[in-house]
């Protein structure tokens, strides 16, 4: 256990045998942790079924099927390769298959995002998407950026070429977007198979990336098989390419399996809430998109918001919340924060006698040029989001997943029909795929801003980075120097002796919400009867240390209510529970759990949310 200084501890043991600790600070009362914690873990990666002997008289062979390339995730980049490879295939008449596994029920109802995007690989993969019918109908008109007080707004201007200049930018629901690319992957010959978690990278015996397998289904909350039980399939490919998004979890074992991080800093991270509003026609400007810094942050937590109206047959409106997870206090709730948000003076007009219809967030990347890791090993490549591929001040990332989709699919092309004899490894590799990255402009624009997001970490915090981004982008990010980002998100938390209580109002109902009554909008399903998929490495670290050291942050940081201290059932302390049901895959827990033991993983097939096409803002350049 970690012990803060000035804490003393004296250890009882009780009648029943369950040793606590007592703990006493100064003249304050005594509270008590548990030090034999509950088991809470019962899934397979923590749990093996090896020793278990449940499992003693269960098949566990899998089927097997071959394809040339398969891709792990279709979202922007994933969907984006895979047309790509057929583009190049039917150009060059060679046969191709290539596989798509999406974990979500249907394309695109995963997809989450509150950016300002700018999908120029659009115009690169389709130059007639007009004439396709690709979603894209509402023009940005106006655009504004302020920067807000408790009572008021200042307004920054936005000048032609600034990272906040939305002109010829296009709002779209990116769910949808995305689904009309599915729909144009599988016109090509693309097989995409949704509600097919990968849940297992696959190696042949030299170490290459030989594919992936499916989420096992029919497992016991207990993690005992039921009589449904049936192993997930394999799926084996010459190359495997990962599109899994932010902070993939079978990117994170390719990561120290084959050392990719090595050579770059560690990532940072953002959380993006967001809700979708029907508003009354008198405050609805179609068109209009807005973004703020400020309150109700402080100036030390990196973080701000933005509101799109749309123009379809009712007046909706995206609101949204990001919250950089560098942030130290324990007691800080980015979902509180973005309730908060919406009763500024200047926002709450917006939104009264209006109807909130959905609810949703994700994690995101801002490590940008610093954090991106080698791209490619033996088998396989990483591409979009989960390469890290986003630019912070523009607050842009989908136009990078598409292209960087679209530059992985050229080498993989180039890697099977012209140099696969030449592999040293069974798993092929696409070894100038990262070169063609360093030689477009995804390369270019994230070094050109790469000093922006760390420079809010000096002590003029939000000033100071304000004023240095003003410098670096007059420059051009030719200053002849790199910022550090410095220690990963998950050390930043301080303990809860070194901070204050953040106290938070009350929702009241009609602008502000609880998040059980939020998760609720987010279409969110699992199976009931299943172990839960944020699993604990050790079973006993919430207690006797997060909540201990931090007062149990997983509570704060989770905007899903999935993580929640009660009383265990003896009246000898608290335990964790987990209620996983309410998972929306963000995968925060997985990033700002301080001590690294939140590990999450997939659940069964087609468990997660239901967004159905968020919005999000896309620029096409001419």
């Amino acid at each position: 256990m970690v012990k803060p200084t000035g804490v003393k501890y004296t250890r009882h043991v009780m009648d029943y045998s369950t040793a606590l600790i007592v703990r006493k600070v100064g003249t304050s009362c005594f509270r008590l942790y548990s030090v034999a914690s509950p088991k809470i873990t019962t899934h397979y990666t923590v749990r093996p079924r090896e020793t278990d002997h449940r499992w003693k008289d269960i098949s566990m062979e899998r089927y097997e099927d071959v394809a040339d390339v398969v891709i792990v995730g279709g979202g922007p980049a994933g969907l984006s390769a895979a047309i790509k490879l057929k583009q190049l295939a039917t150009e060059k008449n060679k046969e191709l298959r290539v596989c798509v596994v999406e974990k979500a029920s249907e394309v695109g109802n995963h997809i989450l995002s509150g950016a300002v995007v700018d999908p120029v690989a659009l115009n690169e993969l389709f130059p007639d998407w007009k004439d396709l019918g690709a979603p894209l109908t509402t023009l940005v008109k106006d655009d504004k950026f302020g920067y807000l007080t408790k009572s008021s707004r200042i307004p920054i201007p936005i000048l032609p070429g600034m990272p906040m200049d939305n002109h010829g930018n296009y709002i779209v629901r990116l769910g949808h977007l995305v689904k009309w690319l599915g729909e144009q992957a599988e016109s090509l010959g693309v097989e995409v198979y949704s509600g097919y978690p990968a849940a297992e990278v696959l190696y042949h015996d030299d170490g290459s990336v030989k594919g992936v397998a499916t989420g096992d289904v029919g497992i016991a909350k207990d993690g005992s098989p039921k009589d449904s039980f049936e192993r997930g399939m394999e799926l084996h490919a010459k190359i495997t390419i990962f599109a899994e998004g932010c902070h993939g979890h079978l990117t994170k074992q390719l990561f120290k399996k084959f050392k990719l991080r090595e050579n770059c800093a560690p990532q940072s991270y953002g959380l993006g809430l967001k809700e979708i509003w029907e508003v009354k026609p008198e405050h609805h400007s179609p068109g209009k998109v807005e973004h703020t810094v400020g309150w109700p942050l402080d100036k030390n937590t990196y973080g701000g918001s933005f509101i799109y109206h749309l123009n379809e047959s009712t007046p909706l409106v995206a609101v949204g919340f990001v919250v950089g997870l560098d942030y130290s206090n324990p007691y800080l709730s980015p979902f509180r924060e973005f309730q908060r948000f919406k009763h500024h003076p200047h926002v709450q007009p917006l939104f009264e006698d209006g109807k909130r219809i959905a609810y949703g967030a994700r994690a995101l990347n801002e490590g940008g040029f610093q954090s991106i890791p080698k791209l490619s090993f033996p088998g396989g490549a990483l591409i979009g989001c989960t390469a890290g591929f986003l630019n912070v001040p523009k607050i842009k990332g989908t136009h990078y997943a598409m292209k960087s989709g679209m530059l992985a699919a050229e080498s993989t092309f180039d890697t099977i029909f012209n140099t696969s004899e030449t592999s040293e490894t069974t798993g092929l590799e696409p070894k100038d795929y990262e070169e063609k990255v360093k030689n477009s402009w995804i390369w270019s624009d994230l070094k050109q801003v790469r000093n922006v997001r760390p420079s809010f970490h000096t002590k003029l915090g939000l000033f100071g980075g304000m004023a240095y981004s003003g410098f670096t982008l007059a420059v051009k990010g030719k200053e002849p120097w790199t910022l550090s980002h410095g220690v990963p998100d998950n050390e930043r938390l301080k303990p809860k002796t070194e901070v204050s209580v953040i106290e938070y109002p009350k929702p009241d109902g009609k602008i502000s919400f609880d998040i059980l009554s939020s998760v609720a909008l987010t279409g969110t399903n699992h199976e009931g009867d299943q172990p839960a998929h944020l699993t604990l490495l050790d079973d006993s670290v919430p207690v006797n240390t997060n909540l201990n050291l931090y007062d149990g942050p997983e509570g704060r940081f989770c905007p899903a209510g999935v993580y929640e201290y009660v009383p265990m059932e003896e009246g000898t302390g608290d335990r964790l529970q987990i209620n996983a049901q309410n998972c929306i895959h963000c995968k925060t827990c997985d990033i700002k759990d301080p001590t690294q033991n939140i590990n999450w993983v997939v659940p069964e097939p087609g468990g997660g949310p239901a967004y159905n096409g968020m919005i999000q803002a896309i620029c096409v350049r001419p």
